[in-house]
């Protein structure tokens, strides 16, 4: 059985349930968005693409839980007339995060992300991204491709955007 199948089996055990209670205690002080040395796990990481090399950075996210519901306006008035209801918001909580991690950090292009743990509050997905920029990244002909394709999160490019826009099953949908 290879590594990355075992790092898989700890993902179930109890204490890696106990780590992770503790590890969300400490992530829920901590700023929406960390900028991290490695991946939480390394398994899913290099799945998506990740490689340990310089011009790769990951990032831990979180977003809120739940329906993104606008809040009620003061004064008598009927719910369908204050935008109450039928307002969806069209992507997935990831790709909204992704967007928001691709926001802050504009020097670098999102490759893909992951999920890794949530409370009752808050859900922490990582989000691999690279520098186009960097001599390692350009000599790599691989992540070239990923790195020069500019906005890809904004485009719906990437593995959850895509989910959002309904590619990836039912009609349309072309295997390659």
């Amino acid at each position: 059985m290879g590594y990355y199948r075992h790092l898989k089996k700890t993902y179930k055990t109890e204490e890696y349930g106990k780590l992770m209670k503790e590890r969300l205690i400490s992530w829920n002080k901590e700023p929406v968005m960390v900028k991290l040395k490695k991946p939480t796990k390394l398994d899913r990481a290099r799945a998506l693409g990740y490689k340990a090399k310089q011009g790769f950075v990951v990032v831990r996210g979180r977003i809120r839980k739940g329906m993104q519901k606008r809040e009620s306006t003061a004064g008598g008035r009927k719910p369908l007339k204050s935008g109450q209801t039928k307002h969806t918001v069209g992507m997935n909580l990831q790709h909204i995060l992704e967007t928001r991690v691709a926001r802050k950090h504009p020097n670098l292009e999102v490759v893909n992300s992951y999920y890794v743990a949530e409370s009752g509050k808050h859900i922490w997905y990582e989000v691999i991204m690279v520098n186009p920029s960097d001599s390692g990244i350009k000599k790599d002909k691989q992540v070239k491709k990923l790195a020069l394709q500019k906005g890809r999160v904004y485009r719906g490019l990437t593995s959850s955007g895509k989910a959002s826009r309904g590619l990836g099953r039912g009609q349309g949908f072309e295997r390659k």
